[in-house]
């Protein structure tokens, strides 16, 4: 606690200090402290999200400027600008993120009352309201919700906006919406700010969308290994398929070069097979071939081997090398001859 904190505890009544002492162990004790705002909270409900919170978080309520005292006191001034209205501290050993996700997951819908602010659009439903016709269908209609009485009932004909984000509630549509069960608000702690390990985390900051950022990490993870393998880049995570590729390619290279290695054996054997067969189904004379090769369909073609694409690869590169010099051959010559049939018309025309 620094010199002017103590000063400015010192001259509290005892109780105070007594108030600000547990706070500023409260917040000494973890390892991340927030503020919450808890207005419109009834007390029976604060209640039970202590309770709830049990295990995982602290919620502690006192008065603004105590709680202000503490903060200041534990190095943690930052967090005094977002001590406005109905507020209280929370103390966890979760990162703010994890914080975040169980306060807004513990949030409840709950009615709104008159001259509260909206805090989304507040919108009436299409379908049946489920009250029987009377007077009731006045009052949906006086607040702007499209509603007449059909098939012995009170219908919405279609989803309406009753009242925008931040315009206040009047008397009728609190009781117009009291009346349809409609809770267009949440109650609940809202986490105004937190401080963890140096740093002070705003609302924004903490919402993300867990789910996509776990599948961009994977992806990212997917591409960076893929980069590695074709890059030949040894790790701990690529040896494996390096080594798996370095063996297909060098078998594919013994196989094509027709190397007589132990290992190869079998496939060399396969290989001159079924080149035996495919030759012996294209000669029509059966007097020509020996009694086990009469008959004999050619086998199905195999899948190219890596060896195959390459040489593939390899000859059509040729191949289009052998067609750009023939193309700058017969450039050459179409030059030639219009050359020689420019001399020849000189010396024809003198």
């Amino acid at each position: 606690m620094s010199a002017e904190a103590e000063r400015k505890t010192e001259n509290l009544p005892e109780w105070k200090r007594e108030e600000v002492d547990e706070l500023s162990e409260l917040i000494e004790r973890y390892e991340s402290v927030g503020i919450v705002g808890i207005a419109g909270i009834p007390s029976k409900q604060l209640q039970d999200m202590r309770r709830d919170l049990h295990g995982t978080a602290v919620l502690r309520v006192s008065r603004n400027t105590l709680q202000e005292r503490a903060l200041e006191a534990a190095g943690l001034g930052d967090l005094s600008e977002h001590l406005e209205g109905q507020v209280g501290i929370i103390a966890t050993n979760d990162n703010p993120f994890t914080l975040y996700q169980e306060l807004e997951a513990s949030k409840t819908p709950a009615p709104i009352n008159e001259g509260e602010v909206a805090p989304n659009d507040i919108v009436i439903p299409e379908g049946d309201t489920g009250v029987d016709p009377g007077p009731f269908v006045g009052e949906l209609q006086s607040i702007g919700a499209n509603a007449r009485i059909e098939e012995g009932s009170i219908q919405v004909m279609e989803d309406s906006t009753v009242l925008d984000a931040g315009e206040e509630v009047s008397a009728d549509l609190a009781n117009v919406l009291n009346e349809l069960g409609i809770e267009p608000k949440e109650v609940g702690l809202d986490l105004r700010a937190v401080h963890s390990e140096g740093v002070l985390f705003e609302p924004e900051d903490l919402d993300i969308d867990v789910e996509a950022y776990e599948s961009d990490v994977s992806t990212a993870a997917a591409r960076a290994r893929n980069l590695a393998v074709n890059a030949s880049y040894p790790t701990a995570a690529t040896a494996t398929t390096l080594l798996a590729k370095a063996t297909g390619e060098a078998k594919s290279l013994g196989l094509q070069a027709a190397i007589e290695d132990e290992a190869l054996m079998p496939d060399l054997i396969s290989k001159a097979d079924a080149q035996l067969r495919t030759l012996a189904a294209q000669i029509d004379d059966e007097e020509a071939l020996p009694e086990e090769l009469q008959d004999v369909e050619a086998p199905a073609a195999p899948a190219a081997e890596a060896g195959d694409e390459d040489e593939s690869a390899d000859d059509q590169d040729d191949t289009d090398t052998d067609t750009d010099t023939e193309d700058a051959d017969a450039d050459d010559d179409e030059d030639d001859d219009d050359d020689g049939g420019a001399e020849g018309l000189g010396a024809m025309f003198g």
